[in-house]
């Protein structure tokens, strides 16, 4: 009964196979190929819970610019889908495989080639892990401000792909406003150079943008140019505890309102405080309901620091403790960035939402996932992004209990039709891939839907470019 489930590789099939790998093996190193199952696998899926993914067809890891040409034109040849993929941190689904697809994965073509202070520019392959090149920059007094919290694994062309953020979004933006310009090759293996390497450009429309955050759907980012800024001072961060999540968001509103703007803003809510302290034994204060945390990199943080904390206690804060030095302050941030890590081991899997709303509304995005949470009757603890508005709630569950996925389904999908009633968008950094495509629809609406699938049809006619994503 088994063997009857199982059907038989077809003739045609092996010999599309072997046509496919004999083509992509003509331009390509042979170490460039892998085909074997056990090792194509590993390369299925990114880190997103309840994301099907396929079985590729093949993997192949190009070095260079025309490398990546070839597979385009060989995949359009032959009507093969092709999945663009970075360290596949993402938490969408974006990276996931289709059944028969080319893995084109770039983390080989991982060169920073060129540096330049004076223009305060990088430029860059794909593969470059984000935190590589901050180290680089920073022996040039520069910084690359983008710094999602995967960053010491993350790619450069990953981060473009998904428009990822970070924690330093509230004073330096996300990565879509560090792109300068970009070199793509489309999906018939054409390059096309967009943007530019000046501090300004206005010609013709903006295609350097629409890249940003297409997710391997418009073309293959091969490289691109980097907006740098001056290495700040370093940070100083101060820690308030509150009696409520209100409270915490209270002082977020009075810190944005009051024209303070902080290097960092993050919120803890207790259940993610719990977590932190079971995983990592660091002290932090289980008594409270909420933990802000707040980083300043300006000449004088310590001033800085201390209108902020009078704020935070006019908001309510019972206690409020600024870092003496950037050991201290470290150390808080090793709170922060522990979050998810922390939230993952109370119960094994998690599902990490990505919801972004008005700061005016963030209190009530805390309250309406506490509701959710008893509802369902899961552990969901909220870490934010407090600064942008941009909340992960997430869903802890035991990924081996039907019942208790099903429910963080349900309560995953309840969030973001809440983000969404409160004005909010249903993605901030983590983009839509496959988890989200559903509610992409309901949020832009049925002609943004038509628009934008139109724009896809202009650069992949016939629709090999990451299929199943986005829409």
């Amino acid at each position: 009964m088994i063997m009857s489930r199982i059907e038989a590789p077809r003739d045609e099939d092996t010999a599309a196979t072997g046509t496919l790998l004999g083509r992509l093996r003509g331009g390509l190193p042979a170490d460039a190929v892998l085909t074997d199952p056990d090792v194509t696998a590993s390369y299925a899926n990114d880190m997103a819970s309840f994301c099907p993914a396929g079985t590729p067809a093949v993997v192949v890891l190009p070095r260079t610019v025309e490398q990546v040409q070839h597979v385009m034109r060989t995949a359009t040849e032959l009507r093969v889908p092709v999945v663009p993929q970075g360290a596949r941190t993402g938490l969408s689904g974006a990276a996931n495989a289709s059944d028969g697809c080319i893995v084109l994965s770039l983390i080989k073509m991982d060169r920073i080639l060129e540096i330049n202070p004076v223009d305060r520019i990088a430029v860059v392959e794909p593969g470059v892990i984000n935190a590589t090149l901050s180290r680089a920059v920073g022996e040039h007094g520069l910084c690359y401000p983008p710094d999602p919290s995967s960053w010491e694994m993350c790619t450069i062309g990953g981060n473009i792909g998904t428009a990822s953020g970070g924690l330093c979004c509230v004073k330096y933006g996300v990565t879509a406003e560090y792109v300068l310009g970009l070199d793509v090759v489309l999906a018939d293996g054409r390059l096309m150079s967009t943007g530019r390497r000046t501090a300004k450009g206005v010609a013709g429309y903006d295609l350097t943008r629409l890249f940003v955050g297409s997710e391997g759907s418009l073309g293959i980012v091969v490289r691109a140019t980097l907006a740098l800024r001056p290495q700040p001072p370093e940070q100083l961060v101060l820690a308030a505890e509150f009696p409520s999540g209100a409270a915490a968001c209270d002082a977020v509103c009075r810190i944005m309102a009051g024209g303070h703007v902080p290097s960092l803003l993050e919120l803890m809510d207790r259940t993610t405080v719990k977590a932190v302290n079971d995983l990592a034994h660091m002290g932090l204060p289980e008594s409270t309901e909420a933990l802000l945390l707040a980083a300043f990199d300006t000449a004088d943080p310590a001033a800085d620091l201390a209108a902020l904390g009078a704020l935070c206690e006019a908001a309510g804060a019972t206690q409020v403790v600024p870092a003496d030095d950037a050991a201290e302050s470290e150390l808080l941030l090793q709170a922060r960035r522990l979050s998810l890590t922390a939230l993952d081991a109370v119960k094994g899997t998690t599902m990490i939402d990505d919801v972004c709303v008005p700061r005016s509304k963030l209190a009530e995005m805390l309250e309406g996932t506490e509701r959710i949470a008893e509802k369902y009757q899961l552990t969901i603890g909220v870490v934010a992004h407090a600064g942008d508005g941009n909340t992960h709630p997430t869903v802890c569950f035991d990924a081996s209990d039907p019942d208790e996925s099903r429910r963080a389904r349900e309560s995953f999908d309840e969030i973001m039709a809440l983000g969404l009633e409160l004005g909010g968008t249903i993605t901030g950094e983590h983009g839509v891939g496959v988890l989200k495509k559903e509610w992409l629809a309901r949020e832009i609406g049925p002609v943004g839907v038509e628009m934008q699938q139109q724009i896809k049809q202009v650069f992949d006619p016939l629709g090999i470019l990451n299929p199943g994503k986005l829409f």
